[in-house]
């Protein structure tokens, strides 16, 4: 077995045993050392966006000081949900491990198939509704960060 799923299953057991959220474990590498580690938070913090992908992120991106981390790999327990994947990309990471499927997490409850139909439009029943209110407003601040000089893109 992979050194680094090793490590990501094992913070993913330290996760379930510790009763903080779902079995869930990643780690990121970079220059072929772990620079962090994250397990499934949820439930420990109340907070929904608490995915192992997530605080393995945020952990790393303090650690460099900086939200670029193209220079890296995760190795992740499982194929992320469509907002780790996200979190992924605008990581800007490269590379990624997976082990179990996303199919494998909704055999045990953790399908978020509805969430990809929503993304792609197949959706027959949305969660949530979407109304648009003061885009003027909005785009002010747009067009603030495009005039400015020091603007710095993600």
């Amino acid at each position: 077995m992979n050194k680094f799923m090793r490590a990501a299953i094992a913070e993913a057991e330290a996760g379930v045993k510790k009763g903080h959220g779902g079995p869930f474990g990643a780690v990121i590498v970079r220059k072929g050392k772990i620079i962090a580690r994250g397990h499934n938070e949820v439930v420990l913090h109340n907070d929904p966006t608490n995915h192992a992908e997530i605080v393995a992120i945020r952990k790393a991106a303090a650690k460099l000081k900086r939200f670029d981390l193209s220079d890296c790999v995760i190795y992740t327990t499982c194929e992320p949900c469509p907002m780790c994947l996200g979190a992924i990309h605008w990581a800007k990471m490269r590379k990624m491990y997976i082990g179990a499927t996303r199919k494998d997490a909704a055999k045990i409850g953790f399908d978020d198939q509805f969430i990809y139909d929503v993304i792609l439009g197949k959706a027959k029943k949305k969660q949530v509704k979407i109304f648009k209110t003061d885009r003027t407003g909005c785009l002010k601040v747009f067009k603030l960060f495009y005039e400015k000089k020091d603007r710095v893109m993600y």
